[in-house]
């Protein structure tokens, strides 16, 4: 069975950073692209940043570039989201995805695997 789980979630201050961690399970998702999403309450989901499968491409939304960072370890079948200079904006919760495609897109509907969600939470 295919997993994706999120942790490292939480409640932080404005300003302060976190780093958020997807562990694969059930197969090895080297060849993949993954991504972070977001959904705020009554907000659409949103694409954050993505990886391509060999860690030669990413991309990040213009409203975190200069303070999110992904990043992915092949060996350990897990990315990270390094936040920093959070805002109260950045509230929601946190989603990573796998596609079983070479660069990252910025459609969730391009998303096979889905995790189950991490809460940021951040006060102003």
């Amino acid at each position: 069975q295919v997993q994706l789980v999120e942790s490292g979630g939480g409640l932080v201050q404005t300003g302060d950073s976190l780093r958020l961690s997807c562990t694969a399970s059930g197969r090895a998702f080297s060849s993949d692209a993954m991504a972070w999403f977001r959904q705020g309450l009554g907000k659409d989901r949103e694409f954050v940043a993505g990886i391509s499968a060999y860690d030669d491409y990413s991309s990040t939304a213009d409203s975190v570039k200069d303070r999110f960072i992904i990043a992915r370890d092949n060996a350990k079948n897990t990315i990270y989201l390094h936040m920093m200079n959070l805002k109260p904006e950045d509230t929601a919760v946190y989603y990573c995805a796998a596609a079983g495609a070479y660069y990252p897109s910025k459609l969730s509907n391009d998303y096979d695997y889905w995790g189950q969600g991490t809460q940021v939470t951040v006060s102003s």
